[in-house]
Formats: C-alpha cells, structure tokens, sequence
C-alpha cells in the first residue's frame, strides 16, 4: 500500500505520524512544493519509524514521485487562524485544491485511487476535487464529521461517566458551524440515551444539551486559540478512516461524499458504509424534525459555497 500525502505543514505531518502508526503503508511520500520541507519531514519520521514500523518514507517535490499511490491524501492549504472560520478558508483553499487535483490525477490510476480530503472548507473542498477528479464520488471522500464525532463522543463519555467506545454518536452535515449533532439516534450500549439517562438518574435536560452542541462546534476555535492549529484529532481521523478502507472493514463513519446530481449534489457528513472500495453506501439515520430541517439548512450553506467558487 503506497499512500501519498499532500502538504506536509503542522496538520499534514500530524496525519503522517499517524497513517505511519497505522503500519497499513509500505510507502509513505510525503508531498511538499517546499523540498526541504517534505526532506525534513521525511527524515523525521524516518527516525520515528525505528520505533514502530519499517516503512519507507519518501520525500518529493515533483508530482512523479507519487506514482503508483493506492490512496492519496490532501493535507495542503491554509489553516484556521485565531478569529477565522473554516468558511473564510473558501477562496485560498480552493485554488490550493484546483492546482493540487489535475497535477495528482496526471500521475495516479484513475481506476483504482481514492482521494481523502482534508482541507478546509471540508464539504466544499470535496466537492471541488471530486469535479476536478472526475473520480466516481465514493472514491473522493472527506473526513467529514468523523472528527466532530468524536468530539461529542469525548464530551457524553465525561457527562455520562461511560467510554467512549459504548457511545454510538454522530455530528451530521457540514464540518463546520452548521452542524447538527443527532440527539435522536444517540445510544449508549445499545441503550437509548434518554433510557440511559433514567436508568441511571443522570440529568441531561435541553439546556445541557445545547452548551454541549456549543462545545462540539467550538472545539476547534478553543484549540486554535490555545496552540495555533488542530491536528492531532484529524490525523487519529484519517488513520481511523484508512484502517476501514484498507482492510475493508465496512464499518459505519460520517464521511463525506457527493451525493446527488446536478446542482441537487453537495457533500456533507452522514454516516456511511466504508470498505475497500470507498464509500460502498450511504445511510440515513433517524432524525427529529428540527434535526432534519437543520440539516437541510447545513445543505445549502454547502452548496451556496460551492457555488460561490
């Protein structure tokens, strides 16, 4: 498995550390138009591979040495900076995306590649380098909510006093500030939430529910305020999202993807099966009426960005 990824700043190297750790990679090229940049970053985690995985580990600044990728993942762009949303990002990212894409499909096999997006604005950068690609849409795939997720994951497991590995919660719709986190399907071991909370007389009234939508949302700009960037998260994200690709788990993630046709199509976060060959498919899942017609407004905020480049 040779995985390419594209841009090697603070949020690119995170996601190389951690697809490194995965041990899923025979190679891993790490792609930066600043060579000495991609050379340090490949040496670094050349040495931290004398510590887990014997990977090789291959610095390029020409698009040729990413040949023969199986999975290629875009990490360039601008950052959040202090005060900025990811929707501020719209007009830089998106010529980052339009020179990146058309460069990477010269020197891949459009048959068998799958692109994972994860520049800011997310949805919109999706959508963009799924255009661009001209790949079927289940093989461009964004992390989405997976992130945001997790999140709200981290957040009920402290309010609940449970792990979060007994938590099933999904944040839908944009990565972003539009999103809806899905109160009406959350279940805690297979137990639904509201149960739960009787069984074992834990308050959790819409109050407390609205401050904890407020800290998902917000997570990243308390983040940003205090180190500058994420990373760490998205780069857990991305290896969690290659482990279910590469070994064709199908298992369920909130990835995104195209969805529709014509100006009907936008990319946003639902959950969806994924295996080896990308997206396999797309769920819907139980939704209150004001979570569905939230995520319809998330819809078109997407979309009238999309629109707007």
């Amino acid at each position: 498995m040779k995985i390419a990824i594209i841009g090697v700043g603070s949020v690119g190297s995170a996601v190389a550390t951690a697809v490194q750790n995965t041990g899923l990679a025979h190679e891993i090229v790490l792609f930066d138009r600043d060579g000495v940049r991609a050379r340090a970053a490949a040496e670094d985690l050349g040495h931290a591979g004398a510590f887990s995985y014997d990977i090789k580990i291959t610095a390029a600044s020409s698009y040729r040495v990413i040949r023969g990728s199986d999975i290629v993942i875009i990490a360039a762009g601008a950052n959040q900076k202090p005060g900025e949303t990811r929707t501020d990002l719209l007009h830089k990212n998106a010529s980052v995306i339009e020179d990146i894409v058309p460069r990477v499909m010269a020197n891949v096999d459009a048959k068998k590649v799958k692109i994972i997006v994860v520049t800011n604005p997310l949805d919109v950068m999706v959508m963009l380098a799924q255009k661009l690609s001209k790949l079927p849409a289940s093989r461009v795939i964004g992390t989405g909510t997976m992130l945001d997720s997790a999140r709200l994951k981290v957040i009920l497991s402290r309010q609940l006093g449970v792990s979060t590995r007994s938590i099933n919660a999904y944040v839908l719709g944009e990565h972003g500030d539009s999103s809806v986190v899905n109160w009406e399907a959350i279940s805690i071991g297979g137990i639904a939430l509201d149960d739960f909370c009787k069984q074992t007389k834990i308050s959790l009234p819409q109050t407390k529910r609205k401050t904890i939508e407020h800290r998902v949302r917000g997570a990243a700009y308390e983040i940003i305020r205090g180190r500058g960037a994420t990373w760490d998260g998205i780069g857990a994200a991305v290896a969690d999202l290659l482990h279910a690709i590469v070994n064709d788990e199908k298992r369920i993630l909130t990835t995104s993807v195209v969805d529709g046709v014509g100006k009907s199509a936008v990319a946003m976060s639902m959950p969806r099966i994924v295996g080896e060959n990308g997206v396999i498919m797309n769920l819907h899942t139980k939704l209150s009426k004001t979570e569905s017609a939230d995520l319809r407004k998330s819809s078109k905020i997407i979309r009238k960005n999309f629109d707007l480049i």
